[in-house]
């Protein structure tokens, strides 16, 4: 019996049944054995989890058959289409060194080392090889080899970047060839049973230049970035969802709203207009109510610290590389702050706290400023300074779980104020490099796993969730709070940490019930994250056409005929007095330019006086994206724009 068992392999299916294989049956033994056709569709296999060739041998586990259909064979598809691309640049330019292409998110690249640079020019061409190569339906074939046959192979034929790579391959572990055909790459795999399962669904996007390993020393190479999907349904979505974002873009339409813009003498700094800082601080005047109706104190930090400060938070280690730092004539080493939280601290250390007062909840509209690479930079989306919506809530290990729960329930309703309902809640535990001790982590882990498992279940489904193993900070676990746009894209904005961490460092405690000295929770949270990065999704999600509450201007009043001016003067006078943001244009021009341009600036209103309007004083109101028009007595406009303009919060509906 032992013998007999030793000879096979056990497998679990989906299903729950379990049958014994042959040792060395393949995947593809496997799928065979439950149906040819099933043998035909499979592209991979899972064991455990784990996802592996058709070819290899299977082993103990629950196995899962992978077909196109699967989501997980998505990301096979898109690793196969970039070795795909590599051959057909190597045959259509002979000479060519292909270094590395992974897969990345939608889609995957490949970096070439050429000569003569690729162009976008040259992808249709490469694109057409692509599908030349599909066509010929060539096997994935895994070979091992060893460490110097791999060397002298890659080197006699001019590979020096291979070469290379093998050399970075850890000792012990397999130097892995696949072939498809005649050609063949240094791969970990796995790949899918032949080329022909890549399908016909994926584009070439575009090319740019990157160093060698990302190093700025190294030699510049050329990546060509594409596309691939498991079907051209997929794929034309993608692609239309490109053409929205583009259309969105929020540094376009910033320009156009006059909103802001960036320059070479402030790199990563926002240069706001009047219409953009009025929206900036609608956002911040927002936030400073839902802080005060959860009852949060605001405060306001130091922009300057010392070094030891950091050294005692932590971040001189785990951050210094982030940090702008100066050094005075006397030798102090100063950095400007790249978060809020150490600042906290010494504000609820300033003074005795009994248990009576916690929870303490500290809010901060804090200007933070961050090293970002050039190269990261990207309009209000990533900038080295910004402003957090930040605030730490310092209480007892008892209010844990409550005040998370609060937390999250004043996320939610600020996202839904903004239109966002569809949103995720990850919680991202423990990461390799961290602080503190295994079982901090483990008391903080539990208590947030216990509050996603409550989010989600009375949440009726309706809120997501999801873990990101090994994504927390390096001082505690996280909520990452995830909303989904207007045209589909995902934004991380906000977050709740919990940290035992800070507080012990900094010797922060309040007097306990029996009089005893007792180290607090403390609970990083923000909603927005980032005002700028928020505001720029913001824009993006709205495509400009901002709710008539948040919009810069909300109405303008333009004139038909230079008789109607002093009419229109008093429109506006009225629409001020009652809140509203408002501009007139008196200019003499036709009322269908005027229209026109206020439209490409994204004003919501557009209230149009004339001669009759005047005399019946009325408006004629013309809504942005819309032709429709509708004439009105002026009250009765007054009365309906002051309700839109209303924010939801201070809503009594």
């Amino acid at each position: 019996m032992a013998d007999t068992l030793a000879d096979s392999v056990s497998l679990k299916f989906p299903d729950g049944s379990e049958r014994q294989y042959d040792a060395g049956s393949t995947g593809r033994d496997v799928a065979e054995s439950i149906a040819k056709s099933l043998a035909k569709k499979a592209v991979a296999v899972a064991i455990d989890g784990e996802i592996r060739d058709l070819s290899d041998p299977v082993t103990d586990g629950d196995l899962q058959i992978i077909t196109r259909e699967d989501p997980r064979a998505l990301e096979l598809i898109r690793h196969d289409a970039a070795h795909v691309m590599a051959q057909a640049v190597q045959e259509l330019y002979p000479g060519t060194q292909v270094t590395i292409g992974p897969v990345i998110e939608n889609g995957f690249y490949y970096d070439f080392a050429r000569n003569e640079p690729f162009t976008p020019d040259d992808l249709p061409k490469i694109e057409k090889k692509m599908r030349e190569i599909i066509a010929r339906n060539q096997p994935f074939t895994k070979e091992v080899w060893s460490r110097d046959q791999a060397k002298k192979v890659f080197s006699d034929m001019g590979e020096a970047y291979k070469v290379e790579l093998v050399d970075a391959i850890p000792e012990g572990e397999d130097v892995k060839i696949y072939r498809q055909g005649d050609w063949f790459d240094l791969c970990r795999g796995p790949h899918m049973a032949s080329t022909g399962q890549i399908g016909n669904a994926f584009k070439l996007m575009n090319v740019a230049g990157a160093y060698w390993r990302g190093d700025a020393n190294n030699p510049m190479l050329t990546r060509i970035y594409g596309t691939a999907w498991a079907d051209q349904k997929q794929l034309d979505a993608y692609l239309h969802m490109l053409e929205e974002a583009e259309k969105r873009d929020h540094r376009r339409l910033g320009r156009e709203m006059d909103l802001f813009h960036f320059q070479e003498e402030g790199p990563g700094v926002v240069f706001w207009h009047a219409k953009g800082w009025r929206m900036f601080q609608n956002l911040v005047n927002y936030m400073r109510r839902r802080l005060d109706e959860h009852g949060y104190d605001e405060v306001n930090g130091p922009q300057v610290l010392d070094k030891a400060l950091w050294e005692t938070s932590g971040h001189w280690d785990w951050y210094r590389e982030n940090m702008f730092t100066t050094q005075t004539e006397d030798d102090r080493v100063f950095a400007l702050k790249p978060m809020n939280c150490p600042g906290h601290i010494l504000i609820f250390k300033n003074g005795l706290k009994s248990y009576k007062e916690l929870p303490v909840k500290m809010a901060e509209f804090g200007a933070v400023h961050r090293y970002e690479p050039s190269g990261a930079l990207h309009g209000l989306m990533r900038v080295r300074a910004f402003t957090q919506d930040d605030a730490h809530v310092f209480c007892t290990e008892e209010q844990l779980r409550a005040e998370c729960l609060r937390i999250n329930d004043l996320i939610l309703s600020t996202y839904g104020h903004f239109g966002f309902d569809e949103i995720t809640v990850k919680l991202a535990t423990r990461p390799e490099k961290r602080v503190g001790t295994d079982a901090m982590w483990d008391h903080a882990e539990n208590v947030l796993r216990e509050i996603l498992e409550q989010i989600e279940r009375e949440s009726g489904g309706r809120i997501k969730t999801g873990v990101n193993e090994g994504e927390g900070t390096f001082y505690g676990p996280k909520f990452e709070y995830v909303l989904r746009d207007a045209i589909g894209r995902e934004w991380q904005c906000g977050t709740t940490q919990v940290d035992f961490n800070l507080p012990e460092r900094f010797g922060a405690f309040y007097i306990d019930s029996d009089s005893e000295k007792k180290q607090p929770v403390m609970v990083h949270r923000a909603i927005c994250g980032s005002m700028e990065r928020f505001l720029g999704i913001l824009i993006e999600n709205y495509a400009g056409n901002m709710p008539l509450w948040f919009a810069p201007v909300q109405v303008v009043v333009a004139t038909i005929t230079s008789d109607a001016d002093a009419y229109a003067l008093e429109v506006a006078a009225a629409l001020k007095k009652a809140g509203l943001k408002v501009e007139t244009d008196l200019r003499n021009e036709k009322i269908n330019y005027k229209v026109r341009e206020h439209s490409m600036a994204k004003v919501p209103v557009i209230l149009v006086c004339g001669k009759r309007e005047a005399e019946e004083r009325s408006v004629n109101m013309r809504r942005l994206g819309s032709r429709d028009q509708a004439s009105m007595p002026l009250e009765d406009a007054i009365v309906a724009l002051s309700d839109e303009a209303t924010p939801p919060d201070l809503r009594n509906d």
